[in-house]
């Protein structure tokens, strides 16, 4: 058995002139939850949509649970839980009968049908909703419902896109805990985001941009290997200073974060406390040299840089 629930390599797709995915390689290790952290426009949903068997790839290989993609499509539908950006379940049916129509879809009937879909019900704190049209509720419990419709046939696998888009952070980290919780039972995860502070709750994640991967491996790997010193600047006229800092060829990007300012540099610069001091006329003492953050590396992979 394969320790992998998703093996791509050379994944490409092509609309006209137009490289939505441009030579993906990826790999998820089984029970594990793998992020795609990217903007909007970057390619991730279109990779979902060719792992989950819905689109056919320009080139590449695919495998997904031992099952080749497109070619074993139909096998796959029902190993996988596919959760969508927008929500895409009834709204003017009730949370249960959402769940019963899921249900039947999957050939869920009788009383499998009704202890499993009370057992979601309690799970994702739906009881008291049951009768209420899913049109009716709050955002993050359609996104609890929606979990729930995904994950109703037990899934290997769990695609996310994006699912977090339309909820608050309290709802966002309720809604991580219930994933961990998937993964300690043995469901594989594939995640969207633009969310930093998601990307860095995945076990693995890959940088997407323009279609291209620009980087892969565990948070920490990323974040511990960027070539870079990042200096955080105490000091006013921060706006000004900021101006003035990003026309060095050695500065990288600098972004203000309330009082400070947020400097990366070239790792060439052998001093960059004394570097920053010699080109902003500021105390040492004002200066601190900080571990990078993944939004650091973000901004380093991609475009997103001199800010």
């Amino acid at each position: 058995m394969s320790e992998y629930a998703i093996q791509a390599k050379g994944l490409s797709k092509h609309f006209g002139d137009l490289k939505a995915i441009d030579n993906l390689d990826i790999s998820v290790e089984k029970s594990r939850i793998y992020g795609f952290l990217g903007p909007n426009g970057c390619g991730k949903t279109t990779a979902i949509r060719m792992l989950t068997g819905l689109l056919t790839p320009t080139s590449g290989e695919i495998e997904v649970l031992g099952l080749r993609l497109p070619q074993e499509a139909e096998k796959l539908r029902l190993k996988i839980g596919y959760m969508t950006q927008r929500f895409s379940l009834y709204n003017d049916l009730t949370v249960k009968e959402n769940l019963q129509f899921i249900s039947k879809i999957y050939g869920i009937t009788g009383t499998q049908q009704k202890k499993r879909i009370d057992e979601l019900l309690s799970i994702y704190g739906l009881n008291h909703k049951q009768t209420q049209f899913a049109g009716s509720m709050s955002g993050g419990q359609r996104q609890r419902l929606a979990l729930a419709a995904a994950t109703l046939h037990k899934p290997e696998l769990l695609f996310l896109d994006e699912p977090t888009s339309a909820v608050d952070p309290e709802n966002r980290r309720e809604f991580w805990e219930q994933l961990f919780d998937l993964c300690d039972q043995g469901t594989s995860v594939l995640v969207s985001t633009h969310y930093m502070d998601e990307a860095e709750r995945c076990h693995k994640l890959a940088i997407l941009e323009d279609g291209v991967k620009r980087a892969d491996g565990t948070p920490a790997e990323l974040m511990d290997n960027m070539a870079v010193h990042v200096i955080e600047i105490e000091a006013s006229e921060l706006r000004e200073l900021k101006q003035q800092l990003i026309q060095l060829p050695e500065v990288i990007t600098a972004s203000q974060l309330g009082a400070r300012l947020r400097v990366l540099i070239k790792n060439t610069v052998n001093d960059p406390i004394g570097f920053i001091a010699l080109h902003s006329n500021i105390g040492k003492q004002a200066l601190n040299l900080v571990r990078p953050s993944l939004e650091d590396v973000f901004v380093t992979c991609t475009g997103n840089s001199r800010q």
